[in-house]
């Protein structure tokens, strides 16, 4: 390894050099595509949601998002789209950060999601319950 922990040129072009973990690897990249993939069947969903709100009143509106199916599909978005934003800005950490900011950056990136995560599953609990 060279001085900052980095690879050097003669072990990327080593074919025999291993980088991490595979296996965490190879979940972390299927995991990252099927999120994708499920969030192209929530956006037709959103797309729907968002054009069913149009014109309608705020009443309405709470009404409709209080629709069981309607709650659920939001709060599985909500599910997926974190994972799936964890997942690609661990990616931009891991590619972008040294190693001694790299424990804060995930950190931070942790939070960021845990609060988005609490925070919008708290925004649809709210109209649900309370409308």
């Amino acid at each position: 390894m060279s001085v900052l922990g980095k690879p050097t040129r003669a072990q990327i072009q080593n074919p025999a050099t291993r980088y991490g973990k595979a296996k965490a690897s190879t979940r972390h990249f299927i995991t990252q595509r099927i999120t994708g993939a499920i969030n192209i069947v929530f956006s037709i969903f959103i797309i729907w949601f968002v054009v069913s709100l149009a014109s309608r009143a705020p009443a309405e509106m709470i009404e409709l998002a209080r629709n069981p199916f309607v709650a659920i599909g939001l709060a599985l978005l909500v599910i997926n789209v974190s994972i799936h934003m964890r997942n690609g800005m661990r990616d931009t950490v891991e590619d972008y950060f040294d190693k001694g900011e790299h424990g804060w950056a995930m950190l931070a990136n942790n939070l960021f999601v845990g609060f988005f995560f609490v925070v919008a599953l708290g925004a649809i609990a709210k109209l649900v319950f309370w409308g």
